[in-house]
């Protein structure tokens, strides 16, 4: 997910002068010229692009040997800006800590400064990747509990990717629930992966066949679930499965991470501070998390 503003791979496996100003470099010229590294940014290789619609698209691109993260956290990605400077936004790391490379979800907007250009990369064009991942949607930030609800919206969903394809998380909770919002059917991403609780996953399968849910609603297309988080939340729908009692949220066992939209963060945010729960971050862990990077 794109916002505003550490595990790694095993061995195994492997976001001044001041000289005359140039004229303002042109699109083209930024896309083709090669780029260079930096201090605090490394250049890597689209290794694959995926289209899911006209504005939704994902992407894998080489990882650093060096490159730790904890899942969850998200990092600084870019290409060259038209000026000649390197244009970056931040986004969450959708791959495990575990994989090869680095995979990232993003929407298209087409007079965007960065997703205009960055929806045209292919298989080996060049990408910026900054070196110092961080953030706050992570376990150490979260108090130990029983069940783990990761609710998101859109391209919210990416950290939910990575942490539902740690191991470790389904040793710290009993039950994990991916809670997905989007507006029409095919905005949701990695859906196959997900109503098939990773089948295919060497990892984390056995685990995830028993104690990963998943809640997909779609609000403005036919689906079999149509309604807004609130409404899944006051009804009890979005507590399935092995995570369906009780059908509440309940502050001394249940943790919680957000991430989407501001306004479906502030709301439910409200809920949970209303029920008892507490805000954590890395230095001082509670009962939800937010990633206050976007949120502000």
């Amino acid at each position: 997910m794109r916002l505003r503003a550490g595990a790694g791979p095993p061995k195994s496996l492997v976001v001044l002068n001041k000289p005359e100003p140039a004229p303002p470099m042109t699109a083209a010229a930024a896309t083709l010229a090669p780029l260079e590294p930096t201090a605090s940014l490394s250049v890597e290789e689209v290794k694959s692009v995926t289209h899911w619609n006209e504005h939704l698209f994902s992407f894998t691109v080489s990882r650093p040997a060096s490159f730790r993260f904890r899942s969850g956290e998200f990092v600084m990605i870019g290409l060259m800006g038209d000026n000649g400077k390197p244009l970056l936004r931040a986004y969450s790391v959708a791959s495990p800590a575990y994989a090869e490379e680095l995979e990232f979800l993003s929407i298209k907007v087409d007079d965007g400064p960065l997703t205009s250009k960055l929806q045209q990369v292919k298989a080996g064009d060049q990408i910026f990747l900054g070196r110092k991942p961080t953030g706050t949607l992570v376990t150490d930030a979260l108090k130990p509990g029983r069940r783990l609800f990761l609710i998101g919206t859109g391209t919210g969903l990416a950290p939910w990717m990575s942490i539902i394809r740690d191991p470790d998380v389904y040793d710290l909770f009993d039950q994990v629930t991916v809670v997905h919002s989007v507006r029409r059917v095919s905005d949701l991403a990695y859906r196959e992966v997900l109503e098939t609780s990773l089948r295919d996953d060497p990892l984390v399968d056995e685990a995830a066949a028993r104690q990963l849910n998943y809640v997909p609603t779609v609000t403005r297309e036919a689906f079999h679930t149509s309604d807004r988080i609130d409404a899944l939340i006051a009804d009890g729908r979005l507590f399935i499965g092995g995570a369906a009692e009780p059908a509440r949220f309940d502050p001394e066992h249940d943790r919680v991470m957000l991430c989407g939209s501001m306004a479906m963060i502030k709301e439910t945010a409200a809920l949970l501070e209303a029920q008892g729960f507490t805000e954590g971050s890395n230095a001082q862990p509670g009962d939800y998390v937010i990633e206050r990077a976007f949120v502000g």
